[in-house]
């Protein structure tokens, strides 16, 4: 057990740079690859991922956020980054001196960015911005009664030099491929209209993971690569294996303690479960604190020498049982979630399903207790 944390997040960067690099020659020399790395980088690192998406080939990171932003900057990243999502109290300033580029879905976004160019030194040059327009999904980016204004302030404030308008963008719906297709139809429209304002932005795209690898139409200057660098698939009915990517995560715990029991006994909170005949409990030391979804339990796989079980009993704070019958199991014991099929291990797909979502939010959600060990 020496040396074995309690909690693992196990990345596996050369799986991303395999990812990255395998998105990269699917779309060819016309299209940049945007490395998405918010919310730490769905939960993997996002430093570390950033790092190793750019020498795989990506040429842009993405964020949701402007701290998240200044972080990358902070570690030494100095690839262009784009930030999408601002509250009232966003930091323009900030991005501007870190030279973030910055995403505006409004007017008083423009204007924001616009105070905080002028308030810095001349020499700096103009602020770098993206605008965002709604073309279909309904969140954020300006819906198209505002495209008109937000345009004509744009073209205004880059005459005055104030701003530089270098990107237009939007997001797909994933509803289907005709939805998604009218979406391509209106962000066409989108920058017709801005380029008759006056704006002329270089960098147009649309197009996330699923939209990259489905809908070639989609990719245009730029593809957003997010859940397909961490290696997993954002479709139901193709895995990852099937289009080609590689699980970057695999998330690992320990047996802490080992009984045996009687039939009939009950586990964890409420006896949800009950056990069917004599067995062996195992206790692992991981909970819902920690990330692992409560809504997994009785239901979700864990992995443990080599067999697969199941978690037996609700999922505790900080610890879960699973009943191994019969098993062979000792205090100390790796205990795998999830990880790559590949090698044996639960799909993260398995743990989604179990707790009702996507795996998306499996991998994004895993705590700060976890120690995230990085290998290549």
């Amino acid at each position: 057990m020496s040396g074995q944390p309690l909690r693992l997040a196990a990345i596996d960067l050369g799986a991303v740079r395999h990812n990255v690099a395998a998105v990269k020659a699917l779309v060819g020399d016309d299209t940049q690859v945007m490395a998405v790395v918010k919310a730490n980088g769905y939960g993997h690192g996002a430093v570390e991922v950033a790092r190793a998406a750019v020498s795989a080939g990506a040429t842009w990171l993405g964020v949701a956020d402007i701290d998240e932003a200044v972080r990358l900057r902070e570690a030494g990243l100095t690839e262009p980054i784009l930030a999408w999502l601002h509250g009232t109290e966003a930091t323009f300033d900030v991005a501007l001196r870190h030279g973030i580029d910055v995403g505006v879905s409004s007017v008083a976004q423009l204007d924001a960015v616009a105070g905080a160019a002028q308030r810095r030194d001349a020499a700096a040059g103009a602020a770098r911005v993206q605008l965002k327009v709604d073309t279909g999904l309904g969140r954020n980016g300006a819906a198209e009664g505002q495209w008109a204004a937000v345009f004509a302030r744009a073209a205004q404030l880059q005459s005055a030099g104030v701003i530089e308008v270098v990107g237009l963008f939007s997001h797909l719906s994933n509803a289907n491929d005709d939805e998604d297709r009218q979406q391509l139809s209106r962000l066409d429209d989108a920058v017709a209209r801005a380029r008759g304002a006056g704006l002329d932005p270089a960098i147009i795209h649309l197009a996330a993971t699923a939209a990259t690898l489905r809908l070639p139409e989609t990719r245009l200057s730029l593809v957003r690569l997010g859940i397909g660098m961490y290696g997993l698939s954002p479709f139901d009915d193709r895995t990852s294996a099937d289009l080609g990517l590689r699980p970057a995560m695999r998330l690992e715990g320990r047996v802490i303690a080992v009984k045996r029991v009687e039939a009939d006994s009950g586990v964890s909170y409420g006896y949800t479960y009950r056990t069917a005949a004599a067995s062996t409990l195992a206790l692992v030391g991981l909970g819902y604190a920690d990330g692992v979804p409560r809504l997994g339990s009785n239901r979700a796989p864990a992995w443990i020498d080599g067999q697969v079980y199941r978690v037996s009993g609700r999922i505790a704070m900080d610890q879960f049982v699973v009943d191994v019958h019969d098993g062979d199991v000792a205090v100390g014991d790796r205990v795998v979630l999830f990880g790559d099929p590949a090698d044996g291990y639960p799909a993260v797909e398995q743990w989604a399903e179990a707790a009702e979502t996507i795996n998306y939010e499996i991998v994004t959600r895993i705590g700060p207790r976890f120690e995230r060990r990085y290998t290549s």
